[in-house]
């Protein structure tokens, strides 16, 4: 048998050398990308890597066609290798999460969320508004019940995890489609210990009375009781709607399992495919067979043509995670993130909830380091480190600047990481952090986003990172 390595060798170095033929700054550009990427400590939470089977298999002529509409039934000729495909795709997804539907077009995860949220105002207003109408489709409207129909849709209620708390942008923040397209309110964290409070959320939710309850985070450090949720959602005459985007491959890898899966809980679950589900940048929506024939409508919905080539990819990484090996990096992930919270509390930093159960740490900058996340940021990537700056409960300086760094596992324990490596990577955070310290502007205030750091420090640590990771090669094998 061929080694895989090798064969990735020679097709990304004759890949590479027909975009040099044509554009040498994109070739030049992919190749400094896998140097960044193989010299450079990803704590990003929502980055990963995925397999050379899985790129190679978004690098392809599917590229090339047109697929709008649903297997079996597209609004362009020739689509059948496309429709093999997709049904690959969502066959792995359906068996991968024990769900009854999947619809693997979405192409990010706010179009899967969008695709979620259209379906179920179909499903409960739309569709019963047509019926009660006497009509078809909104093309069989006069002009007077359109106008009350696009009322109705644009005035139901939607409840989800506000920003500072660790929800995201797409639950319903007031500068996304998302807060625009519903009468929202955000849910938050206890105040004290920064944990879901959901007799809070209850009484919140009996009183707001969403059409849509969303569960899900995009950096809150712990895990969710799903059975909870739902009881929650069913109370108020809600559906639940869970974004497991961030924490889909610890679904996968039987990491969470009972309460803590919402696959059994939800109507309608969205994800992105490639956080810790180690899959291409893409979105899916999986659902009860109940919600199956709106969640189909995404495209002409809210989708246009599906992009063959990256449902390809998904069908790869789907199938990937479907083996034993996977449940191993799963629990793997989990592991490490504990790993280093640990690492980074004994060393005296400050985290949001005090520690993680999933594959999330929240570190509190301007409590441990008088930094804001946007110095932090900076000051660890000079250092190696490449994380986000992220806002933390009540976030005294805003979503821009924000006061914490979300720290991420899923992407170095693909690279073979293991506790001990994670305890070392956390005193290399705090060994430049400490080394950070705030500089004033030209008017000489405090700036939010200028810093400096000692002498020396951010070498020493860059050096320090890169054995690190010559312990853990990236690709091992790829020659470009």
């Amino acid at each position: 048998m061929s080694d895989p390595a090798a064969t990735a060798t020679v097709a990304y170095q004759a890949i590479l050398q027909l975009v040099q033929g044509v554009e040498p700054r994109i070739a030049e550009a992919i190749t400094a990308e896998l140097h960044d990427q193989r010299h450079s400590l990803k704590l990003i939470a929502s980055e990963n890597y995925a397999s050379l089977p899985a790129l190679l298999g978004m690098g392809t002529w599917l590229s090339d066609k047109y697929a709008e509409g649903t297997i079996g039934h597209r609004f362009y000729a020739g689509c059948q290798n496309i429709d093999t495909v997709e049904s690959v795709a969502a066959e792995h997804a359906r068996a991968l999460f024990g769900a009854e539907y999947a619809y693997v077009q979405p192409h990010s995860g706010i179009d899967a969320n969008l695709v979620a949220y259209w379906a179920i105002l179909s499903h409960f207003v739309e569709t019963p508004a047509l019926k009660t109408l006497g009509a078809k489709t909104v093309n069989d409207l006069d002009q007077a019940d359109w106008d009350k129909l696009r009322h109705d849709l644009g005035n139901q209620r939607l409840m989800g995890m506000s920003l500072d708390a660790g929800g995201h942008l797409t639950h319903g923040f007031r500068h996304n489609i998302s807060g625009k397209m519903f009468d929202q309110r955000s849910y938050g964290t206890d105040p004290l210990t920064g944990l879901i409070d959901y007799e809070a959320i209850r009484k919140q939710a009996l009183e707001f009375s969403p059409l849509i309850l969303v569960a899900g985070y995009s950096a809150y450090p712990r895990r969710i009781d799903f059975a909870k949720m739902r009881e929650i959602a069913d109370e108020a005459g809600a559906v639940l709607m869970v974004d497991m985007s961030h924490f889909a491959g610890l679904v996968a890898g039987k990491v969470f399992t009972g309460d803590e899966n919402p696959v059994p809980f939800a109507q309608v679950v969205t994800t992105t495919t490639h956080k810790s589900l180690r899959g291409p940048r893409g979105g899916m929506v999986l659902a009860t067979s109940e919600f199956a024939d709106d969640v189909d409508r995404g495209c002409p919905m809210v989708l246009g043509g599906p992009l063959g080539h990256m449902m390809a990819g998904k069908a790869i990484a789907l199938a990937e995670a479907r083996q034993p090996s996977f449940q191993t990096y799963a629990q793997q992930v989990a592991d490490n993130a504990k790993a280093l919270a640990d690492g980074l509390l004994k060393r005296g930093a400050t985290l949001v909830t005090g520690g993680t159960d999933n594959h999330i740490v929240l570190l509190d900058v301007a409590g441990s380091f008088g930094l804001t996340g946007r110095q932090a940021e900076g000051a660890l990537l000079d250092s190696g480190i490449v994380t986000n700056r992220n806002s933390i409960p009540h976030d005294p300086n805003g979503a821009w600047y924000t006061s914490g760094i979300r720290l991420g596992t899923p992407a170095l324990t693909t690279r073979g990481f293991s506790a001990d490596d994670m305890d070392r990577v956390a005193e290399l955070i705090v060994q430049a952090l400490r080394a950070t310290t705030p500089t004033t502007t030209s008017q000489g205030t405090p700036g939010k986003a200028k810093y400096t750091i000692g002498d020396g420090v951010a070498d020493a640590t860059k050096a320090a990172a890169d054995e690190l990771l010559g312990h853990h090669p990236l690709y091992p094998g790829l020659e470009l």
